[in-house]
C-alpha cells in the first residue's frame, strides 16, 4: 500500500475558457469539480494504474464533506482523511484553450488547531505501518509549524518506510533534516530553495542538506535526478498542449510506484515523464490520458550524465 499524505486537501475547481484576458468577463465552458490537494492527485494516478493506495490527510466542513464524498467513487482509493473543525480550501484553475495556459488560484486552507495535529500525527503512526512508501505532498495549512513535514518522515523513518517530498519553501527546506529518500521541487521552487539557477547545483544542494535523491521537473523540459548512483536526465520526445497543473502529481505517483518497487532509476524517470506528459493532455489534475501515456512509455529519452558527488 502506498500512502498519500494532503495536509492542505483542497475541492479543485476547474473552468476552461476560450482564451484568457486580464480585466474582462468570461464565458466558461468545460467546469469539473472534484476533490484535490497534490497528494489526493497522487493518489487518483496510483489507484487509476492499480495500485493500492490510501489518502490521508486534514478536511473539514461542507467542501471537506463534498471531496469526502467525491473520493468514495474512485476504485481503489482508501479515504482515511482525519477531520478539522475549519472549512477545507478551494482551488481554481483557469485553463485557456488557445495557450493550454493555466492560471491558479490557492486558498490558504483552515487553521489547524494543535489538538487536531495531534490527532492527525497519531493516525499517520497507524497508517505508516501498513505502507510500503509515503507520499508527502503540497502546502501546509494555516496554523501548522513549518517542520511538519520534517516530523512525518522522521516517523515514516523510524518505522523503516522511504518517503517522497513534493513542497516548497520553508517546509522543505526544514524536512531535509530528516533525510527523505525523494524530494521533488520543481525549477522554480528548487531556485528559491537554494538560490541556485543552474538546477544540478540546486539538487546538489539539496542532498548536502539530508536530500538522499532530488528530482527536478521543468516542465517540457522533463526530469534531472540527482541519486546517490549517478544524474540522469529524462525527456519527452514532444510537447502536449492542455493542462500541466496535474504533471508534477503523476511525476509523484510513479517515483513513489518506483520507490516501493525498487526499480531502476532509468525506468522511473521514464515512467515518471510519460505519466507527466498523459496529465497534461488530461482535463483535470489526477487523470491520466491512457493514450498519450501508451505513445509516451516507449519514446521518452534518458540519458546518464555522469557520476554523483559524494555526500
Amino acid at each position: 500500500m502506498i500512502l498519500t499524505v494532503t495536509l492542505n486537501a483542497a475541492l479543485d475547481v476547474t473552468y476552461g475558457v476560450d482564451s484568457l484576458r486580464p480585466r474582462t468577463s468570461h464565458r466558461v465552458g468545460a467546469v469539473h469539480r472534484r476533490a484535490g490537494g497534490k497528494g489526493v492527485n497522487v493518489a487518483r494516478v496510483l489507484a487509476g494504474r492499480g495500485r493500492a493506495v490510501t489518502v490521508t490527510g486534514l478536511v473539514g466542513g461542507p467542501t471537506g464533506a463534498l471531496m469526502r464524498e467525491d473520493l468514495r467513487a474512485v476504485p481503489g482509493l482508501r479515504d482515511e482523511l482525519v477531520p478539522v473543525s475549519d472549512e477545507s480550501r478551494q482551488t481554481v484553475t483557469v485553463v485557456s484553450g488557445d495557450d493550454g495556459d493555466a492560471t491558479v488560484f490557492n486558498e490558504p486552507g483552515p487553521r489547524v488547531r494543535p489538538s487536531e495535529w495531534r490527532a492527525f500525527t497519531g493516525r499517520f503512526a497507524e497508517l505508516v505501518r501498513e505502507a510500503s512508501v509515503v507520499a508527502l505532498c503540497g502546502s501546509l495549512p494555516p496554523g501548522l509549524p513549518s517542520d511538519s513535514y520534517a516530523r512525518l518522515v522522521a516517523r515514516a523513518a523510524e518505522t523503516g518506510v522511504p518517503t517522497v517530498l513534493d513542497t516548497s519553501g520553508a517546509p522543505l527546506l526544514d524536512a531535509l533534516g530528516a533525510r527523505p529518500d525523494v524530494v521533488k521541487p520543481n525549477a522554480a521552487e528548487l531556485a528559491a530553495a537554494t538560490g541556485c539557477e543552474d538546477a544540478g547545483a540546486g539538487a546538489e544542494r539539496l542532498r548536502a542538506l539530508g536530500a538522499r535523491s532530488v528530482v527536478v521537473s521543468s516542465g517540457p523540459g522533463g526530469l534531472l535526478a540527482v541519486t546517490p548512483d549517478g544524474r540522469r536526465r529524462a525527456v519527452p520526445p514532444e510537447r502536449l498542449a492542455g493542462n500541466p497543473t496535474g504533471a508534477g502529481d503523476a511525476c509523484v505517483a510513479a517515483l513513489a510506484a518506483g520507490l516501493a518497487d525498487g526499480a531502476h532509476w532509468g525506468d522511473v524517470l521514464r515512467e515518471a515523464v510519460a505519466l507527466s506528459a498523459a496529465a497534461v493532455a488530461c482535463p483535470v489534475a489526477g487523470g491520466v490520458d491512457a493514450a498519450a501515456y501508451e505513445r509516451f512509455r516507449t519514446t521518452v529519452t534518458v540519458e546518464d550524465l555522469h557520476a554523483p558527488q559524494p555526500h
